[in-house]
């Protein structure tokens, strides 16, 4: 697992648990990443864009569909 941003595999997940703590509460929280594995692993909605354009909303991960 890896996050731009050089962190280590478990600062990584620690910061994505208390991200998802705080959503959990009432707030939107949006991460941008290429941490697929974070991603799929977190089950939440990606939206992917591309140039400018959305080309994905799907929930549940990178390997899923709505």
């Amino acid at each position: 697992m890896s996050l731009h941003g050089n962190l280590d595999p478990d600062t990584a997940w620690e910061i994505m648990t208390l991200l998802n703590d705080i959503n959990l509460r009432g707030t939107t929280v949006v991460v941008a990443t290429h941490a697929k594995d974070i991603v799929d692993k977190m089950k939440k909605r990606v939206i992917q864009i591309d140039k400018g354009n959305i080309i994905r909303d799907s929930k549940g991960g990178y390997n899923s569909e709505i």
